[in-house]
């Protein structure tokens, strides 16, 4: 125990550590949940809104007395995995509520899986329940009888259509009681069991369902306060909740903090600061990509009018950081890194533009990490001859890899053992020590602010999302005509992340289908996986253990004066493939043409 009159002397990073510290101990004794520190809110403050959506406004304990009538119309199903395939609403906050008061794991699917992938992730957690919301309906009748065979019990939030399989999950709930379940149904709940599964994308091409523990959920909850957040601000969240950042840290946040969440089913520029002042929005959520389309809007005489104080989120580039404050006003905005399945964050307390967070030594004391030299050839972490891992210089780029231990456990991804041991990086700095392997380049400059660079590996990140090069390649591969696929990201000015594109070799005597590439891509990935991009190879370049070579690829880029012919682009209203040219190519680096 820290003297206060000590405590304040401290630099407010340092404070905060110790105040996360003292509480996160508190829930561990208590064995203190999420839905605990809900029901607390219930009983003090029944009557504040929790839940705004659009018109509808829902109060702590209207949220409470609808998870009570979830809990009762899925009370048979008590103690299983559950699987939601559900949007941004408010059902969306009250099931997941209703299923912890009947000792349920959830599993969230996101909303743009179909077919293969959404059987899949369904599969990973073993769950005997998929819910999904009704717009949704099709997409779970196209793998209806997969999940008949594995005699799963499939709900809908609405009108089932008759279909047979298919229960409609609305009616059911209507029909029950709002009274509270009998609090013995989650009696054998721990701080080590599974709370959630929220999926990754992983290098086996397909999502890797990263175990979220109720101890790792309800720590998430603290870290809206770490961020500035007060209890009487009103948040705004337009991210996806089936994402951590919407979830651990928005919802779980606010539900900590008792504050006014405005739950938006989608991000949407044209309608952003509509929502704020109408809500009298204080603080928002965003990804990188988000902020820089708000940039993008056409200025008007009120962009300034509005409550908001504090912004929080990740990947925003420093121009569209200078371009936001010199547009929408002088307000904070905090960045951090943390991933879903890692066992670290940091958080820019500061406000230096364009960093992630800053060296702490308390922080590195509890949670030890470096930064170590990447091979980009081999694409492994490199080793000197003593076989340990090699820091990199300050100010230069390194993979983060993070002890794991007690405090900074790594829980893995169910059912998925491979991929679990694939993130542990053995014999670091010293025989038998483990770390993380988050996968992420990140420098720490000469005054210790930490920068995030990029993602190293098999994913890369589009649109918010990351997207598993394998997956894309092996739906490549499915068309008649291709023999191989290497995918991989590539740069284009104005935009965060990579955008797709794909290196193709064809099959002997066999050309490229432009418009059956077009129709099979879109068909069958979500946009952000889509490439965009696709060229023709006469072979593909391996390295001596036969792993594709991207290095080269990426650096060429899709520039026509660099890469031969076939070169193609993905062309919407075409509504197939088409060569690339140099003044379609000029078009879309010089911003013209956006993706």
């Amino acid at each position: 125990n820290v003297p206060a009159v000590w405590t304040a002397l401290l630099p407010t990073n340092h404070r905060v550590m110790l105040w996360v510290g003292s509480k996160r101990e508190k829930f561990r004794e208590r064995n203190y949940t999420l839905l605990d520190s809900f029901l607390d809110r219930v009983q003090k403050q029944p009557h504040k809104s929790f839940i705004v959506f659009g018109d509808e406004v829902h109060s702590y304990l209207q949220v409470d007395q609808e998870s009570n009538k979830v809990a009762r119309a899925l009370q048979a199903h008590s103690g299983s995995t559950m699987a939601l395939m559900l949007g941004n609403e408010p059902a969306m906050v009250w099931i997941l509520m209703g299923l912890f008061k009947i000792n349920c794991a959830v599993s969230l699917l996101n909303t743009n899986i179909r077919a293969k992938s959404l059987l899949h992730c369904f599969n990973c957690c073993t769950s005997s329940v998929l819910i999904a919301g009704a717009e949704y309906r099709e997409v779970v009748c196209d793998v209806l009888p997969e999940l008949q065979a594995k005699r799963v019990c499939v709900y809908v939030l609405g009108d089932d259509g008759g279909v047979e399989g298919l229960h409609n999950l609305a009616e059911k709930i209507e029909r029950q009681p709002n009274t509270p379940v009998p609090p013995s149904l989650r009696e054998n709940i721990s701080m080590n069991s599974p709370a959630l599964y929220i999926y990754t994308s992983g290098t086996t091409g397909l999502p890797k369902a990263g175990l979220v523990l109720h101890s790792r959920l309800i720590n998430s909850s603290l870290f809206l306060s770490m961020l500035g957040v007060k209890s009487d601000d009103v948040l705004y969240i337009p991210l996806p909740l089936y994402h951590a950042a919407g979830l651990q840290i928005g919802l779980a946040g606010a539900i900590e903090l008792g504050i006014t969440v405005v739950l938006r089913r989608k991000f949407s520029t044209s309608q952003f600061w509509k929502d704020c002042r109408k809500h009298d929005v204080t603080a928002f959520q965003y990804i990188g990509e988000t902020m820089r389309y708000l940039c993008n809007t056409p200025e008007t005489d009120n962009d300034r009018q509005h409550k908001v104080r504090l912004a929080i989120g990740n990947g925003l580039r420093a121009d569209v950081w200078h371009d936001f404050q010199r547009r929408f006003g002088p307000l904070e905005i905090t960045e951090f890194y943390a991933a879903s399945d890692g066992n670290i964050s940091f958080v820019n307390y500061i406000g230096k533009v364009g960093a992630v967070g800053r060296v702490n030594f308390f922080h590195k004391k509890v949670f030890p990490y470096a930064l170590i030299q990447f091979d980009a050839e081999r694409e492994e972490p490199a080793r000197n001859n003593k076989g340990h891992c090699v820091p990199v210089p300050t100010g230069e780029t390194g993979l983060l890899v993070v002890k794991i231990t007690k405090v900074a456990p790594f829980a893995g991804y169910a059912g998925n053992p491979e991929q679990t041991e694939k993130k542990r990086l053995r014999d670091v700095f010293q025989p038998g020590d483990v770390y993380l392997n988050t996968g992420d380049l990140l420098k720490i400059d000469h005054s210790n602010f930490i920068y995030f660079q990029d993602r190293v590996g098999d994913t890369f990140r589009w649109k918010g999302e990351n997207v598993a090069t394998t997956e894309v390649a092996d739906v490549l591969g499915m068309l008649d005509f291709i023999e191989d696929a290497n995918v991989y990201g590539v740069k284009i000015p104005g935009h965060e992340g990579r955008v797709g594109m794909a290196a193709v070799t064809l099959k002997e005597n066999l050309e490229f289908d432009c418009r059956e590439a077009f129709n099979h891509v879109t068909g069958v990935l979500p946009v952000y996986a889509r490439p965009r991009f696709i060229r023709v190879l006469e072979s593909m370049e391996l390295t001596g253990t036969f792993k594709q070579v991207k290095v080269k690829l990426v650096k060429e880029g899709f520039d026509p004066k660099v890469v031969p012919p076939p070169l193609y682009v993905l062309h919407e209203s075409s509504r197939s493939y088409v060569p690339l040219t140099q003044t379609y190519y000029s078009s879309i680096v010089g911003g013209e043409i956006r993706f």
